[in-house]
């Protein structure tokens, strides 16, 4: 076997996903990124939390420093069970404008989807923006993102996430070259026909009558009588589309998260959206059909990519053309690298990293899908809250997720003390 029948997948995704991309972009001119000044509707901004710290302060100070009416915009902090301060950072955040933040804690560990859920039925609010717990959000970032709502059709609006921490290894600097190709390019033919089919929950905006309309779709997530604990942006997005709503991304729209420092944490990362990318392309054959044939050619093609990927790389390996498939890697990076240095060279030197520090993804990309998509097809059934090693949240039915009659109230003493 040669690389060819890879290549020609690669070439194929490549296609789609640049030169296609970069074609309907232009094709749809200012309807590609279209933009209302009269909408200013009520936002709720949902921030799931579970043993994140300190960070969770300074992600709600950020959402309370939004250039958007104060009136009309409210946060919830929804704690699944935090074994660490979080709830009481939590509490510290909300002490500095008690009349717009509010801490729930759930009286068990739900996950993290059916956290979000609670605290969507408590809404009010027209729009609903998932913030994670350890991002800070820029300033602008609700306004831009319900300036996208300008057709009743789109339901969910996502933003851009950047690496804050960029600089701190070579591992950062590869992810933060990664995280400039997924938003500027990788999205573009989706965003062209108003499908993107994985918003992240770091920054997003949706109607919260399609999240009500979705719920017991969401609430019952399983495979095979197996619940489905990872994933849920990915899961909630194609949901949305599958039930004949638009969604879109906007780059203007900007928030920072921390990204793995080391390999451990980066490959347990990996590994749940390995798993989260099976579940989704597999599950999504079924419906594939009824998207637009462009995306639906796009959608197939990257599954492909998956699975074929790590065949392509045993064939060399066994075949002791190892070196030959190390240089493919470094000459398609090193194209890469160079388009990444062309489109931020006139960035300041704080906001962009060397393009060589790509180079790395010729070792960590094949290990990535040589060992985790195979584990990761046996390893279906596995959870965690989230992708930074938190404990596995039980599955809770919905209706004991309400506080039980005579629980504890959380002990103002504390709250008062982390306030001070």
């Amino acid at each position: 076997m040669t690389l060819f029948p890879f290549a020609v997948i690669l070439l194929i995704v490549f296609m789609n996903r640049y030169v296609g991309g970069v074609f309907w972009k232009r094709i749809r001119g200012s309807e590609f990124d279209a933009t209302r000044s009269d909408y200013e509707p009520t936002v709720t901004v949902v921030i799931p939390l579970f043993n994140e710290g300190e960070g969770v302060y300074h992600t709600v100070l950020s959402v309370l420093a939004q250039d958007y009416p104060p009136e009309k915009l409210n946060v919830t902090v929804v704690d699944d069970c935090s074994k660490d301060g979080s709830y009481e950072w939590a509490c510290k955040a909300a002490a500095t404008c008690p009349s717009r933040v509010a801490v729930i804690r759930n009286p068990h560990n739900m996950g993290k989807r059916k956290g979000i859920n609670r605290a969507v039925r408590k809404a009010s609010s027209e729009i609903i923006v998932s913030v994670d717990s350890d991002v800070i959000v820029d300033s602008q970032a609700v306004r831009r993102l319900v300036a996208r709502f300008v057709r009743d059709e789109i339901a969910a609006v996502g933003g851009r996430v950047i690496a804050s921490n960029a600089n701190d290894n070579w591992l950062t600097r590869m992810q933060a070259i990664k995280y400039f190709f997924g938003y500027e390019y990788l999205k573009n033919l989706e965003r062209a026909f108003a499908s993107v089919m994985c918003l992240s929950g770091c920054l997003t905006a949706y109607r919260r009558h399609v999240l009500l309309e979705l719920e017991p779709i969401l609430e019952r997530r399983n495979v095979l009588g197996i619940a489905i604990k990872y994933g849920e942006d990915r899961f909630l997005t194609r949901q949305i589309v599958k039930a004949g709503y638009q969604t879109v991304l906007t780059l203007d729209a900007v928030c920072w998260t921390v990204v793995p420092t080391t390999l451990t944490k980066y490959f347990s990362q990996q590994l749940r959206w390995r798993r989260s990318n099976l579940i989704d392309f597999c599950c999504g054959l079924s419906h594939a059909w009824r998207l637009h044939p462009v995306i639906g050619l796009h959608y197939l093609s990257q599954f492909a990519m998956l699975v074929l990927y790590p065949v392509a790389i045993v064939e060399m390996v066994t075949a002791w053309r190892f070196w030959e498939l190390a240089a493919f890697h470094v000459a398609v990076l090193a194209v890469f690298g160079a388009i990444y240095w062309q489109g931020t060279r006139e960035l300041p030197e704080s906001m962009r990293v060397h393009p060589g520090w790509f180079l790395s993804m010729s070792f960590v990309m094949p290990v990535t899908y040589l060992l985790f998509t195979p584990l990761a097809l046996f390893t279906l059934d596995s959870s965690s809250w989230e992708t930074r090693g938190h404990a596995p949240a039980p599955d809770v039915p919905l209706e004991e997720a309400e506080p039980a009659k005579g629980a504890e109230p959380p002990k103002p003493a504390l709250v008062e003390k982390t306030a001070a």
